[in-house]
């Protein structure tokens, strides 16, 4: 459009900008005074001041439509069409008709119109543009020599730097000293600052709210999260959906038909103005502007709760989604397992079974080795050193130590290594995953581990079936007596218990043949295959975590279940926008087209209500922005002291009852 090429006007360079703004008043001030000379002055056609009032509009036209025609010949010679051959061809068409005014005045309000539309534009971009500013600048590095002050973009892994109250914390990192409260708002979309100590996890671009930290770097630059997240969204902003290909595959159909009409208008009406306002109203701004502003607003209000869309393919998708699959650990539940019971065999220390389970499982960072690493160290159990470590996922690990075969895992898993493990006593175990640990070849007992579920979770579950999501299914690789538990308070519709991370992908296809619109929803852990099998793929948790962030579609920065049946309602309410838009804007070209055609529609009426239409569609497209309020207020409510969050530091871990 010829927006674009006033908008290039402004953005290609500084100086060029500002002369090319300059012309523009100058043609504008030049415009103004010729038409109050023909108002005031103009007696007959021979009369001076009417020729001086047309000199002057002849030279404002020039100056005004010089670049709209320039850059509509430019783009086809490169063969390159936006349909802005309209707009120049009416400044043309008004020239050559000697009407000097009506063709300054049409460049004029168009150039206005043009940055109108883009200014306006920039309020739904304002929480994109936002996010991309507040990447921390300076920071203060700790040295030998004492505290100096540097530029974030010289920090490298293993830097340590000071952070106090009000600062941006510049890089991703690990707090090594202090505790402080942070605003991570703009990285995951909570609105409630998180409590922070010592080994926690930070992220750059983030707020320290009330202490002072002394943090190790682990990223900085690009590689940190909110570098990672600022590139994902500027490529969700480039990337164009099924409906924007769509009208582009009609477009080069659009401007020889309605050059076809002004042409016969042309020839009956024999004049030029109403061809003039057929081609103004016929540029089709409104219709090109009702799919991209409606998705960056969209886009806008997604990644202001944490949503990262990297295609709006994808949230186009999103809106006509039937089915999703859930996995169990990390996803519906908390990830955070607690090791709540000891089973050894008969003869062996309960000790002596852990220390061992520990000190092969050190070397992994599943949620279930952690777990189990954890209470050894706060039981002050010496843990060996092991060699020799495989893990094979969703099943176990194999690892040696000191000296002796450990197999940690499934009880499938362990009998697969040749351990047989059945006449273990299981009582009581209802409702727990097991861990079994053999060594040397023979079974030293099991590990009961719990994990909770996510308090808000049964509630999305609702929301989404509320959204006519009728397949809600929860995967696990833990026992069907753990899965039902927890799928029952999640009010799921289908439950798969024992599964193993392949066996993921036939449930996908299975309900993909089924007629499925699937979204698989995970941690990103070990779930990458499912992920990269569905329609679309989610990543819960996705701040700090590269393999989430990649390996998904859409990433959530958060835990927050609730994001999933926001992230249906904000696709389906764009698409309700950019039907709006599009109606409208059709409407528009159809009624105002046929008055011009008609000749009850003057070229400057054109070219003002050309500018009325594409700013009505901008500002119903920007309504999307603040979609997803209501989901921050129910945010802070949870967060409410009585409400436990997600994110607090988990509760204490209770003595490991020991074997009678």
């Amino acid at each position: 459009m010829a927006h674009d090429h006033v908008h290039d006007m402004v953005s290609d360079g500084t100086g060029r900008a500002s002369a090319q703004i300059m012309i523009t008043l100058v043609g504008g001030l030049l415009l103004i005074v010729a038409f109050l000379a023909r108002f005031f002055f103009e007696s007959g056609p021979d009369d001076t001041a009417a020729y001086q009032a047309n000199l002057l509009a002849m030279v404002a036209a020039l100056l005004l439509g010089t670049p709209l025609v320039y850059h509509a010949l430019r783009d086809l010679v490169q063969g390159h069409s936006h349909m802005d051959e309209l707009v120049a061809l009416a400044v043309v068409a008004a020239f050559a008709a000697g009407e000097y005014l009506e063709a300054g005045a049409v460049a004029f309000l168009m150039i206005l119109s043009s940055l109108v539309e883009h200014r306006t534009a920039l309020g739904a971009r304002k929480s994109i543009e936002s996010l991309i500013r507040i990447t921390p600048t300076r920071a203060t590095r700790i040295t030998e020599r004492g505290e100096e002050e540097v530029e974030a973009k010289d920090l490298r892994p293993g830097d340590r730097v000071r952070v106090l109250p009000g600062d941006n914390i510049p890089g991703d990192g690990r707090v090594v000293a202090g505790t402080s409260t942070v605003d991570q708002a703009n990285i995951t979309g909570e609105s409630i600052p998180v409590d922070k100590a010592q080994s926690d996890e930070v992220f750059g671009g983030t707020i320290n709210v009330t202490g002072a930290m002394d943090i190790e770097i682990t990223k900085a630059g690009r590689d940190t999260t909110l570098g990672r997240v600022q590139d994902l969204i500027l490529q969700a902003e480039r990337s164009r959906s099924p409906i924007m290909r769509i009208a582009d595959r009609y477009a080069k159909w659009y401007t020889p038909v309605v050059l076809m009409i002004a042409a016969i208008v042309l020839v009956i009406e024999r004049q030029m103005d109403p061809v003039v306002s057929l081609l103004i109203v016929a540029c089709p701004c409104a219709i090109i502007l009702s799919t991209p502003t409606a998705m960056v607003a969209a886009l806008s209000a997604a990644a202001r709760l944490g949503v990262l869309v990297k295609n709006v393919t994808d949230l186009e998708t999103a809106r006509g989604l039937t089915a999703i699959m859930f996995d169990k650990t990390g996803t519906l539940t908390t990830g955070q397992l607690t090791v709540t019971r000891l089973n050894p065999a008969p003869g062996v220390d309960g000790a002596d079974l852990l220390r061992t389970a520990a000190a092969a499982e050190r070397n992994s960072r599943h949620p279930v080795a952690r777990a189990v690493v954890d209470v050894a160290r706060k039981a002050r159990l010496d843990l060996a050193a092991s060699e020799q470590f495989e893990e094979v996922s969703g099943r176990g690990i194999k690892a040696t130590v000191n000296g002796q075969a450990v197999v940690v895992g499934r009880q499938t898993f362990v009998q697969d290594m040749g351990v047989d493990v059945s006449a273990l006593d299981t009582a009581g175990s209802e409702g727990l995953s097991l861990l079994y640990v053999t060594r040397g070849g023979r079974p030293l007992g099991w590990i009961g581990l719990e994990d909770k579920t996510r308090h808000d979770a049964a509630s999305a579950m609702d929301e989404l079936r509320e959204l006519d999501v009728k397949q809600l299914t929860m995967v696990t690789g833990d026992r069907w007596s753990v899965a039902k538990r927890v799928a029952g308070e999640m009010h799921c519709t289908d439950v798969q218990a024992e599964v193993l991370p392949a066996q993921k992908l036939t449930i996908v296809d299975d309900l993909k043949q089924r007629g499925h619109t699937v979204a698989v929803v995970g941690d990103g852990v070990n779930d990458a295959p499912a992920l990269a099998a569905g329609h679309i793929s989610v990543a819960m948790g996705a701040a700090g975590s590269d393999v989430a962030i990649h390996s998904a579609s859409i990433a959530l920065m958060n835990n927050n279940l609730n994001r999933i049946p926001f992230l249906v309602r904000l696709s389906r309410r764009t698409f309700s926008v950019v039907r709006q838009n599009m109606i409208f804007a059709v409407l528009y070209i159809l009624v105002f087209g046929g008055l011009a055609i008609a000749g009850e529609l003057p070229p400057l009426a054109a070219a003002l209500l050309h500018a009325v239409s594409s700013v009505i569609v901008i500002f119903n497209s920007a309504r999307l922005v603040r979609e997803g309020e209501d989901v921050e207020h129910a945010d802070a409510a949870s967060r409410a002291p009585s409400a436990p969050a997600d994110d607090a530091p988990p509760p204490s871990v209770q003595p490991v009852p020991q074997p009678t």
